[in-house]
This record gives structure tokens, C-alpha cells and sequence, in this order.
């Protein structure tokens, strides 16, 4: 007989739950059948890691965002951490739908414009990939809501991930994950 701690039995719960969380970002309609999404999950080392680029940020920005600084507690205490960007590029431009919902008249123009660096995230982007990228936090949160694990979608995670170039993405967002009495997620 094996005798694990609660402690251990979350840790995996976690896991598993991130890569199911993961799966459900991947399997999510994808806007004209095309995926760009990108997932990736960290634990361990790599959160005390992604918490002091979150703080970093503070310095960085022109506009002192607070909350990256209350995200990297959060990240110190969560468990593991699943990551979710797209890139901005439109979708199947030999077909394009030229819809003009990025700001130029369509995908070709869009594709010979420049993109430009913000503080956080690279744009313009294709509103379809936008789209995705809220259909698979939807479907990631949901099915962490299913797993009854502690999550959060956090701006602040993604930024500092993009910064530390842990997806090859134009937006990266992030959820925390824990298992706990109470979410320490909310009422912060």
C-alpha cells in the first residue's frame, strides 16, 4: 500500500489538471479551422523565475501597474502555472477574409505592415486570433472549474512570459494553479 501525502496528491492534481486544461486550449474551435495556439506549462523552479520577471515589469512600465507585483505572490504560491498565446497574424491569407477588424483595409496590407512591440505584447492583431485565444482560456477555465482547481486568468503572467520568451507569441495570458481551502485568487 502507498501512502501519499495531501500535499503530493495535489501537486498532481495540478498536473494533470493543467495538461487537461492544456488539451481543452488545443481541442477549442479555432476560428476558420486554423491553430495557432501555443501551451505551456510551469512548475517548480520556473514560477519563482516568472515571478520576479512579473516584478520587473513594475519598473518597466510607464504606467506602474501595481498588480504585477500582487500576480507574483500569487505565482509563488501557486502550484503550476499554464500559459496560452497566439501568434497576430491573420488566418489562411491566400484566402483572405479581409475583414478590416485590425485596422487595415485587409490581410495582404496587414502582412506588409510592420508589427510593433508594446509594453507587453506585439501587434497588431488578426481579431480571428483574438478570438481563439479567448475560446481556449474559455475552455481552459471550464474545465479547471470542472477539476475544482483554484485558477485565475492573469494579464500580468502572460506579459513577463512574453518577456522571457516562453512562447513564440504576439499575446500570452496565464493561469495560476492551486488546490486550496479557499482560492487564493480572489479577494486579494
Amino acid at each position: 500500500m502507498a501512502k501519499i501525502s495531501a500535499k503530493d496528491a495535489q501537486q498532481q492534481a495540478v498536473r494533470a489538471a493543467a495538461s487537461l486544461m492544456a488539451a481543452a486550449a488545443r481541442t477549442a474551435p479555432k476560428t476558420r479551422g486554423l491553430d495557432s495556439t501555443e501551451t505551456l506549462i510551469l512548475d517548480g523552479e520556473d514560477l519563482e523565475i516568472l515571478a520576479k520577471a512579473m516584478e520587473a515589469k513594475v519598473a518597466e512600465k510607464n504606467n506602474k501597474i501595481p498588480s504585477f507585483a500582487r500576480d507574483a505572490k500569487n505565482i509563488r504560491g501557486a502550484s503550476a502555472v499554464l500559459l496560452i498565446g497566439v501568434t497576430g497574424d491573420p488566418k489562411n491569407p491566400k484566402v483572405p477574409l479581409d475583414c478590416g477588424a485590425c485596422g487595415y483595409a485587409g490581410c495582404a496590407e496587414f502582412l506588409e505592415g510592420e508589427k510593433t512591440e508594446g509594453e507587453d505584447f506585439r501587434g497588431p492583431l488578426c481579431v480571428f486570433q483574438a478570438m481563439d485565444l479567448g475560446i481556449a482560456l474559455g475552455s481552459a477555465a471550464k474545465t479547471a472549474g470542472i477539476l475544482n482547481i483554484d485558477n485565475r486568468i492573469m494579464y500580468t503572467i502572460g506579459a513577463a512570459a512574453r518577456k522571457l520568451k516562453l512562447l513564440d507569441s504576439d499575446i500570452i495570458i496565464g493561469f495560476p494553479l492551486s488546490v486550496s481551502g479557499k482560492s487564493p485568487y480572489f479577494d486579494r
